[in-house]
């Protein structure tokens, strides 16, 4: 590991906030390197100086962001997007992980990106989680939001609430509670730790009278995990389970798909949120909101999310002080 942790940081789509929010962040950090994978023409644009990147000495001062420039295909006009710029928004994400997985970087911060423009461009893109997976060979993502002390991973994640029912299956229950206990223990340190896991029907399927997954799947599983020594609440009827009491307990939270779980963390946290993805062989971790086109070129979006999101990957990267 470096003396300075060196942190990647992709701003995401060009035209949204993402390139501004860097704007006077990396002198917070002196004793961490925040290196911008971007264009750099398009950070002058927002407002964030930046020096070239140094990957050998001498290495530039400290609290100085860097930039690893990647140019994009057409000028950004802000709160505009251009399909034509997508193809750069995912170079930034090739090289930070990349760069990641050689050991040239520590971790890697995202900002926001727009999956409708990416489609438009002609290229299939779910979100940063799934494309993640693919670029380090992880087999199965988790993403994890964390406000605090409140930490809610998702069974599933950006798919129709249609097909969630279908995806909801013992084996991928399975293996994402592994992979969530043994990153608790691993990147956060937390030896025994507590999971809740929320039912997928209301009132957690009532016996059986609003739906069979919690009898014939969800429980089927924490039993056998249980029997190994895994502490796991649940199901529990998640209209209940974010109550103080049973939040008390816990380490973190198992939701079934997105809407279930991350409207009440968003509720408690939206603005210092933190988006981790677990199951990689890197450390990732992303701001909690969107391109905010509206905002973008304004001056008014506040970094709330990224400075924790840089803070809660620099805990993981095992340098507790920023």
């Amino acid at each position: 590991m470096p003396t300075r942790p060196c942190i990647a940081v992709t701003p995401g789509e060009p035209a949204g906030i993402g390139p501004e929010l860097l704007k006077d962040l990396a002198p917070r950090y002196p004793n961490v390197r925040l290196v911008a994978i971007a264009d750099p023409q398009v950070l002058r644009q927002a407002g964030c100086p930046s020096v070239p990147f140094a990957s050998i000495d001498p290495l530039p001062a400290p609290g100085t962001l860097e930039c690893l420039p990647v140019q994009v295909a057409k000028p950004v006009i802000p709160g505009t997007l251009n399909p034509a710029n997508a193809a750069y928004v995912l170079e930034t994400l090739r090289i930070a992980a990349e760069g990641c997985l050689n050991g040239q970087f520590s971790a890697m911060v995202t900002g926001p990106v727009h999956k409708g423009v990416i489609n438009d461009a002609g290229i299939p893109f779910t979100g940063h989680t799934e494309y993640l997976a693919n670029l380090t060979a992880a087999p199965l993502p988790v993403m994890m939001l964390a406000a605090g002390q409140l930490r809610v991973a998702l069974l599933t994640t950006h798919v129709p609430l249609r097909k969630v029912a279908d995806l909801v299956t013992a084996e991928r229950l399975e293996r994402i509670l592994r992979i969530l206990a043994a990153d608790l223990t691993d990147r956060y340190a937390i030896l025994h730790p507590t999971i809740l896991v929320a039912g997928l029907n209301p009132h957690a399927g009532e016996q059986g009278h609003l739906g069979d997954e919690e009898q014939n799947i969800i429980t089927p599983v924490l039993d056998k995990l249980r029997a190994e020594g895994m502490n796991l609440i649940g199901p529990l009827p998640a209209d209940t389970l974010f109550t103080p009491p049973h939040l008390a307990t816990a380490d973190a939270v198992l939701a079934m798909y997105h809407d279930q779980g991350l409207p009440v963390l968003k509720h408690v946290g939206f603005g210092h949120a933190v988006n981790i993805t677990l199951g990689l062989p890197i450390i990732r971790t992303s701001v909690d909101h969107g391109t905010a086109l509206d905002l973008a070129g304004s001056g008014q979006a506040s970094a709330g999310s990224l400075i924790a999101a840089i803070e809660e990957a620099i805990r993981l990267t095992g340098c507790l002080r920023p």
